[in-house]
């Protein structure tokens, strides 16, 4: 039944791999810790269901990681209960638990600057500097960033076609500075790819050995230059893409177009990066105003 669950969410509902094996763990730990009650999937009951989130929460595990259990499950029976005909979901009347949303760390401009001049003048520094450059200039995820394709990318317009999240297809732009140094890249990468690999062929970004580099190769390298330019902040390539809402946003760009070039379904998650700039605001008064201080 589980398998069968994540064949369906992975090729009808289209979403991706990393949530597909999330939910796929999350379900066999369920399925693990129904054994020892000898409770099989049909007589879960709801307080089951809340037993095994107190026992993750006692293990130490995050609010958005029981959220995100009690989502599969949720989701899981009511699959089962829409296609095979089962009578009840075990998980209804379980509400998730409330979160206090971090708000997102994002670079100055002054920051950025100094990790654009670390790229050392070579191919392999050119590489690195297009990764930091497309990260800051589209606000794409990493994940996006690893699956572009060369052609995906139209060098005359300026612009990528990108494949988020559920196999959405959006068109993100690509900056002058950035694609400036991508086309010096781009005329070289040929040279450095696997020829007899598909895929390194078409893939834009190229790790050292000339396969399509991870994503796990591109924090590598963040992690490496952040380093370098000794900034004391936690910089993931996640913060590239907080640091192009923000900046977009303080310049007066409207949040629905930011919602839509960040390809977030819900303006609510876009909102997030409003708040980052009502917190500067905030600081700047509190250390100018006279009367600020309480």
């Amino acid at each position: 039944m589980i398998e069968e669950y994540l064949l369906y969410i992975k090729s009808v509902r289209n979403l991706s791999d990393a949530t597909v094996r999330s939910y796929g763990n999350d379900l066999h730990r369920f399925e693990e810790y129904l054994r020892s009650p000898g409770v099989s999937l049909d007589e879960v009951s709801i307080h089951d269901v809340r037993g095994f989130l107190t026992e993750l929460s006692a293990l130490g595990l995050s609010t958005a990681t029981l959220n995100r259990v009690l989502s599969a499950l949720r989701m899981f029976y009511s699959y089962l209960v829409k296609h095979h005909g089962w009578i009840r979901n075990p998980t209804i009347g379980i509400r998730g638990l409330k979160r206090r949303r971090k708000l997102p760390g994002f670079l100055f401009e002054e920051e950025l600057d100094s990790l654009f001049m670390l790229p050392e003048d070579s191919f392999w520094g050119l590489r690195d500097r297009v990764i930091l450059e497309l990260l800051y200039s589209t606000g794409c995820r990493i994940s996006e960033i690893v699956d572009l394709d060369v052609t995906e990318v139209d060098f005359k317009e300026g612009n990528a076609l990108i494949r988020g999240k559920g196999g959405r297809e959006r068109l993100v732009f690509i900056g002058g500075l950035a694609m400036d140094v991508l086309k010096r890249y781009v005329a070289l990468r040929d040279g450095y790819a696997r020829s007899q690999d598909n895929d390194a062929v078409r893939a834009l970004i190229l790790n050292r050995q000339g396969w399509r580099i991870t994503a796990r190769g591109i924090a590598y390298i963040i992690a490496r230059y952040v380093q370098k330019a000794g900034i004391a902040k936690r910089i993931s390539p996640h913060t590239f893409r907080h640091t192009f809402a923000t900046h977009l946003l303080d310049r007066g760009a409207d949040i629905r177009m930011v919602q839509e070039m960040l390809g977030h379904s819900n303006l609510s998650t876009t909102q997030i990066y409003t708040h980052v700039g009502i917190e500067r605001l905030k600081k700047v008064y509190e250390k100018a105003h006279p009367h600020a201080k309480r």
